[in-house]
């Protein structure tokens, strides 16, 4: 005999599964946010807002790849996570 009950929560992995993902999916948004941030204020030539640290276009687009890194390594982290104790 066979079991054809089915669970009701899914064990696929998503981005807004788990309170993990939902919260790693804000933070690469965000830091995708950051990273045009930097991209635009390096390429104006401006200082940051809150540091006062000016900007080439050489510094925005470092900060900017390393903003994307952050994003694209959340973005990963939120979407391919193995669901934990809390499932």
């Amino acid at each position: 005999m066979t079991d054809t009950t089915t669970s009701s929560k899914s064990r696929e992995p998503g981005l807004f599964e788990t309170p993990f993902s939902i919260g790693a999916t804000i933070l690469s948004a965000v830091s995708a946010i950051i990273a045009v941030l930097f991209f635009w204020i390096g390429f104006q030539g401006s200082t940051l807002p809150v540091v006062g640290i000016e900007l080439s276009l050489l510094t925005g687009t470092v900060g900017s790849l390393f903003a994307l890194l952050v994003a694209v390594v959340a973005l990963v982290a939120a979407f391919y996570m193995e669901l934990g104790f809390d499932y």
